[in-house]
């Protein structure tokens, strides 16, 4: 009876130690998970607000002008498709994490009786320690979300420029002191044609007169008197010829100083700078002083101080709306442009003065001004004739005219 009695104790005894056993390797599992999930949401939280994605991109805002579907911007959509992609990932790592924990608590309940308890010690340390780190990284990331410089916002520019219809090879020239790119544009249903050129030294913009002969009534084809000086480049100039009145300045030289009331004068100055006035304001020995180099009388000024200077009812003497137009820009001293327009044909209208000055403004130029147009207006590039000059319409062919401006040695 006696053995019958102690053989139920020890049974009770045993039954109640692997209740224990199997209790503390459940206990010890769950607090492992624990310990995994809170460790991988403290790190994704804390790449939450280092990195907004989880890619590595920092959150910018970008207005294109372009919408998805739903009215949010492309930028915005990315981003948010992008965020939702890292937090499913940190998901899966913080489940794979748990049952790596589990596995690891379940063989630690196999262990014998006197692991147990240390376990469960060690089980409450991590505990505690996975607590302290989540809380270290909660406040490191706070801190850095506060100091975070706020989301840049790009706007693009309410106007783009105008862009070339074609840049050829053959239409570019460039040495050590002179450079020429020439490129075609349509502008209102009108062919533009617009030299670039940069140059080291203003003295390699010249002008030079039909049959080498300053004179009243004195014509040649812009093509012929640019071949006979040697032009890399040239276009009609401003028609001296065909007045008695206006200043006449020409390499640094003074050929007719009789003022011309109610005209604007460009002056090209000695450092490369246009200069725009009027016979009022100044003579010509006086411009010939301050350094004119060129000095011009046609007119008007389109632009001047980066600001349109014609409306849109200016215009020239005997002109209509939309013609042929010749007219020459500086974008900075040495660098200037070269602008003709072709017109009066079913293939291109021409241009007004206010869309002329409107078009050279929008490529940059600083200060403009109208040379002689019509049927003078001409371009000549080494040996070609590249637009299509006219008088009437009817025929393409050039003009005999006073003058040209070059660009040459």
């Amino acid at each position: 009876m006696k053995y019958k009695i102690l053989a139920a104790v020890y049974g009770t005894l045993l039954t109640a130690f692997s209740a224990y056993v199997v209790l503390d390797a459940f206990v010890l599992g769950k607090a492992e998970q624990s310990n995994a999930s809170g460790m991988n949401l403290s790190l994704f939280a804390e790449q939450t607000a280092e990195e907004p994605v989880g890619s590595g991109i920092p959150l910018q805002t970008t207005v294109t002008g372009e919408s998805a579907a739903d009215g949010s911007s492309p930028a915005q959509t990315t981003d948010a498709k992008q965020s939702e992609t890292a937090a499913p990932a940190s998901g899966t790592t913080s489940v794979s994490g748990a049952k790596t924990a589990a596995a690891a608590g379940t063989a630690s309940a196999q262990d014998n009786d006197g692991n147990a308890a240390a376990n469960t010690q060690a089980n409450a340390q991590n505990t505690q320690s996975a607590k302290n780190s989540q809380t270290a990284k909660s406040t490191q990331s706070s801190a850095s979300a506060s100091t975070a410089p706020p989301p840049t916002e790009t706007v693009p520019p309410e106007t783009e420029p105008p862009q070339p219809e074609y840049l050829n090879d053959d239409r570019n020239y460039q040495d050590e002191n002179i450079t020429i790119a020439i490129s075609e544009y349509n502008v209102l249903d009108t062919a533009v044609y617009v030299a670039d050129v940069t140059l080291s030294s203003p003295q390699y913009l010249k002008t030079a007169f039909a049959n080498d002969t300053y004179g009243k009534n004195i014509t040649a084809k812009t093509s012929e008197t640019a071949a006979a000086n040697g032009a890399i480049f040239a276009v009609n100039g401003d028609f001296y010829g065909a007045h008695n009145r206006g200043y006449v300045i020409r390499n640094g030289i003074l050929y007719r100083d009789v003022a011309r009331d109610g005209t604007d004068f460009l002056c090209i100055m000695a450092d490369g700078s246009f200069f725009i006035t009027t016979s009022a304001e100044y003579s010509a020995q006086e411009l010939l002083d301050m350094g004119a180099w060129q000095c011009f009388m046609f007119g008007p000024r389109l632009i001047e101080n980066g600001g349109i200077a014609v409306d849109e009812n200016s215009e020239v003497a005997r002109a209509m709306a939309s013609n042929p137009r010749t007219a020459i820009g500086m974008i900075e001293p040495g660098h200037y442009l070269f602008v003709v327009s072709d017109g009066r044909t079913s293939e291109s209208d021409g241009l007004s003065l206010n869309e002329l000055a409107n078009f050279m403004q929008s490529l940059g130029c600083q200060t403009a001004y109208n040379l002689d147009g019509g049927g003078s207006s001409t371009m000549y590039f080494q040996g070609s004739i590249l637009n299509n000059p006219t008088t009437s319409g009817n025929s393409i062919k050039e003009r005999s005219v006073s003058d040209i401006v070059y660009i040459g040695y």
